[in-house]
């Protein structure tokens, strides 16, 4: 499913950066540093390429809300505190949280679901505020996430959704579940988990109501019990996509989205450029043009699944 609208190009300009200046960027995270390590070495790269080290001219205070996004005004403020010279961050909830406190620090979002629509900023091409990054246009691509589930499961009557409506973009995104269900004739359900305790609930009401499938939301909730959700999965036998690839490389089966380390490679032209004097009201927020098909093939044995060839040929990668 091709998103609308094309990238704006930031340019990656190598240079120098002033003699003897240490810049100290904030990272509010829904989950921990190992958790997200491809994500934060993406980023470390691409602030490499531009002429930063960490322990020399820059240093990074990462904070964790580890799955509870009532932990990120808390952080948020910690890092105003601070006065870091840029907040990098992701996800609508901990960007809502940022953003409320500071109105000058310079914010930067490496993915977030819906960033006009929940008031992040207020439009793609001029942000304003003090506010930019990355859209990772997660609202449109659950419609695909459905149709893939329908060819990978053709006599799907029942969908389930893992969501965690308690994040102001979700309700959004199982709207869109809805709608694309319907439209090929299926019943969706959605299973509404907000604490860990929430998810071996839900995959017994699934099973109860026997959903022949399931979407899992991208959400700090989910991602941060990814392992607990993939086994649960596979324990309940339920064919399931996920909203990052992070799911597949942890045993889940398949997912659909954006290259989340891609996104946070390329916003570290961003954190250059506020911090070489751009506003970050004046960049546009870019969004992914590209969405990567992943399959894991010993998932699929676990549950004695066989994959349509047609669905497997057209997978950017499959884990054997």
């Amino acid at each position: 499913m091709a998103a609308a609208g094309a990238i704006v190009a930031v340019p990656r300009t190598i240079g120098a950066q002033p003699a003897g200046k240490t810049y100290r960027i904030g990272i509010v995270e829904p989950v921990s540093a190992p958790l997200n390590a491809a994500n934060l070495d993406a980023f470390r790269r691409g602030l490499r390429e531009l002429g930063y080290v960490e322990g020399q001219n820059i240093v990074l205070e990462y904070r964790s809300a580890d799955g509870h996004q009532d932990k990120f005004p808390e952080l948020a403020t910690e890092l105003v505190r601070l006065n870091v010279d840029v907040i990098l961050t992701t996800g609508t909830p901990a960007a809502l949280a940022v953003k409320r406190a500071t109105a000058t620090i310079p914010v930067v979002i490496a993915g977030a679901g819906d960033p006009v629509g929940s008031g992040i900023v207020a439009s793609l091409a001029r942000p304003g505020g003090n506010v930019t990054g990355v859209s990772a246009f997660n609202v449109e691509i659950y419609a695909k996430r459905v149709e893939l589930l329908k060819e990978l499961v053709p006599k799907l009557a029942r969908i389930a959704g893992l969501f965690n409506m308690g994040n102001p973009v979700l309700p959004r995104q199982w709207k869109e579940v809805e709608r694309a269900a319907q439209a090929l004739g299926i019943r969706p359900q959605l299973l509404d988990v907000r604490r860990p305790e929430d998810l071996g609930r839900a995959f017994e009401a699934a099973t109860r109501q026997r959903a022949g499938a399931l979407v899992v939301a991208l959400d700090g909730l989910t991602q941060a019990n990814r392992r607990a959700i993939v086994d649960l999965a596979a324990k309940h036998r339920l064919p399931a996509i996920y909203g990052a690839e992070e799911f597949v490389r942890a045993g889940g089966l398949m997912s659909y989205a954006t290259n989340r380390p891609d996104l946070y490679y390329r916003v570290a032209s961003y954190v250059d450029k506020i911090l070489k004097g751009a506003k970050p009201g004046d960049l546009p927020v870019e969004q992914p043009t590209k969405f990567e098909l992943l399959i894991n093939l010993k998932a699929a044995r676990v549950i004695e699944l066989t994959i349509p060839k047609p669905l497997l040929a057209r997978a950017d990668d499959v884990i054997e």
